[in-house]
């Protein structure tokens, strides 16, 4: 195998294609770049088919820290768990390939997505889908490709569309639309909008087609290329599961059985009725041949369902439970549903109920984030829970699984463009959502609840959201769309299409397409009924909650943020922080001070009051003129230093402590006393000069003090002895003097020679 590559510009980006040096042992590898960000996409098909009856396909993102030039955090200093970022990467490269392979194939495929560099400048994620791509075509393994992803942002003040932006391009876009397919139809598609229309919408998924349609374009053109190099690629044949035409017959004659079982607006007992037919039919079936179909008999019981579903919606125009294409499930909303928390609300569609609860938090508390992307953290952060009671079924509970992380970021998006800024409301924003029963469009629900819950704790969004799922039935030359879609629509139809958007616009999308015949003119009926269908459940929402409450509930930390000299911080947090600890501990509060000067700080209560004024006072200048009352905190022998405010002393001289001559400071203040000052000056140093206020008169010196020296003793003259006096003193022997231990530096009590001295 020789290494083939090949760069090519498109859009205004340059991208490189690269395979046979990396990977060689998998079915197949490609190497893809986008400016310096470089991904390894690699795929492995199971030599042995599965005995499934859905095809299973696992999809990894590998992200690794080294290619940002990070060490990972935590004790291990290794990757664990997939970062949020890694999950939503590995749902993007799956949603447009799991379609794309042929009905019946059970062989287990494996791709494995990992970052090599992250060059900062180019996003990761959608040239993970070619790289994918290609690995599967130089691999031989049989789908319908090549497939690519493209991001389409829009520059704000030009309006003019992007392929594939930079993450600085993506900072001045009202668009961050992702698209997944082929060249010919779209088959996934993720976005987030700043309020924009339904027509603009779709002229940036129609202008993504097109660059969907030159990246393949690209992939068709390097292939070409490998096989110059290195010979024709082999499609490799795999076996498929292919429909036993007399178990077909057998299950088809229960058509009529099966349309009157689905005829149930309840979810619970149709799939009750459900069942037992199907249990009843494989009945008739002896037991040799249940083993012998044992995979025939499940697919085509599945088969009959959605046959006999779908030809009910587009020959009747009715649907299983008994609505009208355009037609929404009962709504039930209530605010305010949970006492003591933030905010709460819950929303009701059908059998689809979520509970959105709301907690507010400092900005520090937001989420900090772990990744190669240039990002560290988010402020708003929304959670979607899927526990199996919401379905009537038995299940273990753990960490959320990739459905749920899917979930939540769609709700997440849909709100965020409808979040005040954070100079507004300095808050992090946490939003959960429950999930308490479901019956289809749980994430619109939760996008529905979340709105609620925001509005009852007072965060004060520019405008409500709310959100619709639709689907798409395409059978028999006719094509139906569906507004509200529940779990059997979804599960058995064509297309799965949520819209999330306020009165002004759109704010997220996100479709999973399986018909090949969507056309823009169907995207487009499905919008404008998207459109009209969330108008009518925002009317709901708004019958109930009409605005924002005017204040955040009592139990919510009340956060104001005032401003400090830069040059202040430091006198604000203290040496090892000591400062900011003392006002946390004896307020209560929570402070929060960024770089720029900027102090956040947080509580119940009075809390944050006592907080901000003790933070005032510590930056607070003394001018001239001001006058204080404050304790002695020191005493020296010219002066005594009195404490103004927190980390402010002034100098009281000796001279002014009192009226008349001082001789002693301790004569008339002590440490701890409270005394009131004036300041007379502060220095270019910051040294304050105090004079006091209402001195007392100098206390009487004591008699006998001599004048001028400050004693109050007169020092005793020593007599002098007489040198005949002196000399009666015996005088030791030299030996005798010698005789005690000599210390280093001691010369026995002698004079020190030297060198110059006569011997």
């Amino acid at each position: 195998m020789t290494l083939v590559s090949k760069t090519f510009e498109l859009y205004g980006k340059t991208y490189t294609f690269e395979s046979g040096e990396l990977a060689k042992q998998a079915t197949g590898a490609c190497l893809v770049k986008q400016g310096d960000t470089t991904m390894l996409d690699t795929v492995v098909v199971s030599k042995e088919r599965k005995n499934y009856d859905f095809f299973p396909l696992t999809v990894d993102f590998n992200e690794k820290m080294y290619a940002a030039g990070r060490i990972p955090g935590g004790y291990l200093k290794r990757e664990g768990r997939p970062s949020e970022k890694a999950t939503l990467t590995a749902r993007m490269i799956d949603r447009p390939i799991r379609p794309s392979f042929p009905d019946g194939f059970r062989n287990e495929v494996h791709i494995v997505a990992t970052s090599l560099v992250a060059d900062q400048v180019n996003p990761f994620d959608v040239i993970n889908v070619m790289g994918a791509s290609l690995a599967m075509t130089l691999g031989g393994v049989p789908f319908e490709g090549p497939l690519a992803c493209v991001r389409i942002g829009r520059n704000v003040e030009t309006g003019e569309f992007i392929v594939n932006p930079t993450y600085e391009e993506r900072e001045s876009s009202d668009l961050d639309l992702e698209l997944g397919g082929s060249a010919d139809f779209i088959s996934m598609v993720e976005a987030g909008a700043e309020e924009i229309s339904e027509d603009d919408m779709l002229a940036a998924m129609k202008f993504g087609q097109e660059a969907l349609a030159a990246f393949c374009q690209a992939q068709d053109e390097f292939v070409a290329e490998w096989e110059q190099v290195n010979g024709a690629i082999v499609k490799k044949e795999y076996p498929l599961d292919q429909p036993v035409e007399e178990v077909q017959e057998r299950i088809f004659a229960h058509y009529d059985e099966m349309a009157a079982a689905l005829r149930d607006a309840d979810k619970l007992s149709r799939i009750g009725k459900v069942e037992a037919l199907k249990e009843s039919i494989r009945a008739e079936f002896s037991d040799e041949e249940q083993a012998a179909w044992e995979r025939e008999i499940p697919v085509a019981l599945k088969k009959l369902e959605k046959k006999a579903m779908r030809t009910m919606v587009v020959e009747t125009g009715e649907r299983v439970d008994g609505r009208a294409a355009d037609e929404i499930r009962p709504i039930m909303v209530k605010d305010n549903y949970l006492p003591l928390v933030h905010g709460s609300g819950l929303f009701q569609r059908g059998q689809t109920q979520v509970l959105s609860v709301l907690s507010l938090g400092m900005l520090n508390e937001g989420q900090r984030l772990d990744t190669i992307e240039p990002t560290e953290g988010k402020r708003y952060m929304h959670h979607y829970n899927f526990p199996p009671f919401c379905t009537g079924e038995t299940g273990r509970m753990g960490s959320p699984k990739r459905r749920e992380i899917g979930h939540g970021n769609l709700a997440e998006r849909a709100l965020l463009p409808v979040l005040p800024d954070e100079n507004e409301f300095p808050y992090a924003i946490r939003v959960v959502s429950e999930v308490m029963e479901s019956n289809g469009s749980s994430s619109m629900a939760s996008t529905c609840g979340s709105t609620l819950a925001l509005m009852d704790g007072g965060v004060p969004i520019k405008r409500p959201v709310s959100g619709i799922a639709m689907g798409l039935i395409q059978e028999e030359g006719k094509t139906v769309v569906l507004s509200d879609i529940q779990g059997l629509e979804d599960f058995l139809g064509d297309m799965d299409f949520k819209v999330t958007g306020t009165t002004e616009g759109i704010t997220a999308l996100q479709m999973d397409n399986k018909a090949t015949g969507l056309t823009f003119d169907i995207l487009a009926r499905a919008l404008q009924q998207a459109k009209e269908g969330r108008a009518f459940i925002l009317q709901k929402m708004l019958d109930v909650i009409p605005e924002p409450r005017h204040t955040t509930r009592s139990t919510a930390p009340r956060i104001v943020s005032i401003q400090v000299p830069t040059d202040k911080i430091r006198d604000v947090i203290g040496s090892g922080g000591k400062v900011i600890r003392g006002i946390q501990d004896e307020t209560g509060a929570s402070v929060d001070i960024q770089e720029d000067g900027t102090v956040f700080v947080g509580g119940t209560g009075e809390s944050v009051d006592q907080a901000v004024e003790r933070i005032k006072l510590i930056i607070k200048v003394p001018e001239p003129g001001e006058e204080y009352t404050g304790r002695v905190v020191s005493i020296q022998p010219f002066g005594a230093f009195v404490n103004l405010l927190p980390g402010k002393d002034g100098l009281l001289h000796i001279s002014r402590v009192a009226k008349g001559r001082v001789e002693k400071v301790e004569d008339v203040l002590n440490v701890g006393d409270e005394v009131k000052v004036v300041v007379i000056e502060v220095d270019d140093r910051g040294k304050i000069s105090l004079d006091r206020l209402d001195k007392p008169e100098a206390p009487a010196r004591a008699e006998g003090a001599s004048e001028g020296d400050g004693e109050h003793f007169q020092r005793r003259e020593r007599p002098r002895r007489e040198r005949s006096e002196r000399s009666d003193r015996p005088r030791r022997e030299r030996s005798e003097r010698s005789d005690r231990p000599r210390r280093p530096g001691d010369n026995g009590g002698r004079k020190p020679r030297r060198h110059h001295d006569a011997e």
